[in-house]
């Protein structure tokens, strides 16, 4: 039987992951079999992660970060909102959140019995200020906003979002899972930094090139970290706030050490490279007709005929829509102009003529 290959990501255009720095592979195979959910056995990659959470901190504008390395953004929301449940103590909590806001909440709220209110974005794809207003209540425990949404690559209002939580004596949670590493280059108000926002997902394995998984999960306070311990007695650590239990070594260690080669300006160089790329590809299928949406950050939504979108995944381009139906170009550190031209090249030879709307 021959051995299967992984796949090559030069055709990889919608994905929010991308490959691993050098430095992340390393130390991942080098922990691969360290627990970081049993600190106390597992002492060296426990000091990575909190080498990791210092990174996090430092990225996100928190100088005492607490949380530690997830699975991915999922659990990092999930937990979120578990410890917000758990910390409000409310008989009949919600949550309010975009309608740009990852399907891991609809996931959350189904598996911790959370009514989730979702609001309308306004007309640039951010969080309708006055709806979330509207929505919140006296049983409103978060408020979620997205910095770096997965369909626009938005970013929504936080200040204006954290203002109106902690008026309803909610707490304010910010999905910074893609667009965290990428943010602190830019002119946004979206971290710990910019507003008293309560926790903060953010993802080393997408443009923090560390390998899969290793997500990111941030607060403020310890208390609301607290809210999430059970008793671990047969462990040689005694309590755990994480939901997974067994975590990956690999994860913590590679996280680690991709923020520790990248951070600061290895990151915003391939910020710089990736947005560019993004408002080069944007301005090429507006020349061609297309109606697209003018990128924020490095990712890119235009609207292309089924028969178009479905010969280019023929062609074996990795892509996907959004929820409008619209093409999704996620410019990932992989992604090269030179993919891009080719993209284009394909889409030249499969188009159905200058008439796209």
């Amino acid at each position: 039987m021959q051995r299967a290959a992984p796949q090559t990501f030069d055709r990889v255009l919608s994905s929010m992951c991308t490959q691993p720095h050098p430095a992340a592979r390393e130390a991942a195979s080098r922990f691969i079999a360290t627990n970081p959910g049993d600190p106390a056995t597992y002492q060296a990659v426990a000091a990575l992660e909190e080498d990791a959470l210092s990174y996090l901190g430092e990225i996100t504008g928190l100088a005492t970060p607490h949380g530690y390395v997830a699975s991915g953004g999922t659990e990092a929301n999930i937990q979120a909102i578990r410890a917000a449940r758990n910390h409000a103590r409310d008989d009949d909590p919600n949550v309010v959140a975009p309608e740009s806001v990852h399907f891991s909440f609809q996931k959350a709220a189904d598996v911790l019995d959370v009514e989730l209110r979702i609001v309308p974005v306004d007309a640039d794809y951010r969080a309708n200020v006055a709806a979330v207003r509207e929505a919140v209540d006296d049983h409103t425990i978060l408020v979620a906003g997205v910095a770096g949404t997965t369909e626009f690559g938005r970013v929504d209002p936080i200040p204006a979002l954290t203002e109106i939580a902690h008026d309803a004596g909610a707490l304010m949670h910010v999905d910074a899972a893609w667009g965290g590493f990428i943010l602190p280059f830019t002119d946004h108000e979206w971290s710990f930094a910019h507003a008293p926002i309560d926790s903060m997902t953010i993802d080393p394995h997408k443009y923090g090139q560390a390998v899969v998984p290793a997500g990111g999960l941030l607060f403020r306070d310890k208390e609301v970290v607290d809210a999430l311990a059970v008793d671990t007695p047969y462990l040689e650590s005694t309590s755990q706030a994480t939901l997974t239990g067994t975590r990956s070594g690999a994860g913590v260690a590679s996280a680690a050490a991709a923020m520790r080669e990248l951070w600061p300006h290895g990151y915003r160089e391939e910020y710089e490279t990736q947005q560019a790329n993004a408002e080069w590809l944007y301005q090429e299928l507006v020349a061609r007709g297309y109606d697209a949406v003018e990128p924020e950050l490095p990712l890119v939504a235009a609207r292309l005929p089924d028969a178009e979108f479905e010969s280019l995944r023929d062609l074996g381009w990795r892509i996907s829509r959004t929820a409008s139906g619209e093409l999704r170009v996620v410019c990932m550190p992989h992604v090269s102009r030179e993919s891009l031209r080719a993209f284009l090249s394909d889409l030249d030879d499969v188009s159905s003529g200058p008439a796209r709307n």
